[in-house]
């Protein structure tokens, strides 16, 4: 055989280690990038921990108040803890804080998006620095300056909205007035909407502000109007980013307590009518009654707290499970 037909095997050389195999023996390698590790795997284990902390401490404080409830909790619309025997339920409270954060979320969620839309795509820039300048300082008033100008302002001017309501759809019951104070959930989901509104404006702002430029510019020169090119490049892209401000919103209305127990006039019942004073939050009657409860009546409220903490986990829980199945969304993985 001809020598130089031969052919040689070349000598094996192994792959060329890949980013993550280095990033990885840095990290093992290098103190500032394990003491980085372990301080960050040890902030998340105490925030896990003190979770689990509080939903112990609730349950512990529920079993025994329930243990002593004659009442079905989830159903009675009664609430007498100091009784003999006690009787506490949670009906009204369950309807009263739904139904208040629906009607703000359902307010506050379309002009908080138009909002940012405007000032991102609309607004010159120095009109849309000023406006979410503005924005921006509502997020920061305290609640019991939202609840005081509820009080003295937006309850005593709500005559000529009910009004109306009455006259033209007080026919369907659930928005019929009897000419009352306007203490009621409608009111409540109004003032909530005023309070959730700059959270939402300000986090989809960021969000509309991210989206692609070249997506926009593609648009624009395909003969796309502004309006178009919002609709299908901005909105579809920061869809995750609106309902995660969505949710932190909901978050807010879910747990407000001072602005709500200084607009609205409690009674544990519950009302066909919106505009009809009554009802109830989780947050209003914790606030109100812990202060004059007995031990009995701290851990009926201490329940109902536990409820409102599922009911919250519930809804974050509801929002990172509606990001994730929608993989086109951006920002959906993160």
């Amino acid at each position: 055989m001809d020598i130089s037909t031969q052919q040689t095997a070349p000598p094996s050389v192994p792959p060329p280690p890949s980013a993550g195999h280095k990033r990885a023996a840095r990290g093992a390698t290098r103190p500032g990038d394990r003491i980085f590790l372990g301080l960050s795997r040890g902030s998340g284990i105490l925030v896990l921990a003190i979770m689990a902390a509080i939903a112990a401490f609730l349950t512990y404080r529920t079993v025994l108040a329930l243990s002593e409830n004659e009442a079905n909790f989830f159903t009675s619309f009664a609430w007498n803890p100091s009784g003999n025997p006690p009787e506490f339920g949670i009906a009204v409270l369950v309807y009263g804080t739904v139904v208040s954060s629906i009607i703000a979320m359902i307010i506050a969620v379309p002009i908080s998006v138009g909002i940012a839309l405007f000032i991102t795509h609309y607004a010159p820039r120095k009109l849309g620095g000023t406006i979410a300048y503005v924005i921006d300082l509502l997020a920061a008033v305290p609640s019991i300056v939202y609840g005081l100008w509820g009080a003295l302002v937006l309850v005593p001017n709500m005559a000529g909205l009910y009004g109306w309501l009455n006259d033209y759809l007080g026919w369907t019951g659930i928005l019929e007035w009897n000419g009352g104070a306007a203490r009621s959930l409608f009111t409540v989901g109004i003032l909530l909407a005023l309070m959730i509104l700059p959270i939402i404006t300000s986090v989809s702002r960021e969000v509309f502000r991210q989206a692609p430029q070249m997506h926009q510019e593609a648009a624009l020169a395909l003969g796309a109007t502004r309006w178009e090119v919002i609709r299908m490049s901005v909105i579809p892209f920061g869809r995750s980013g609106v309902i995660s401000a969505s949710m932190l919103g909901l978050g807010r209305a879910l747990g407000e307590t001072m602005a709500v127990a200084m607009v609205l006039s409690p009674s544990f019942d519950i009302n066909a009518s919106l505009l009809d004073p009554g009802g109830g939050t989780f947050a209003q009657n914790i606030a109100s009654k812990f202060n004059e409860a007995t031990v009995m009546g701290r851990d009926a409220l201490i329940a109902s707290g536990l409820v409102l903490f599922v009911i919250t986990l519930l809804v974050n829980g509801g929002a990172r499970l509606i990001i994730a199945r929608r993989k086109e969304y951006s920002g959906a993985n993160a």
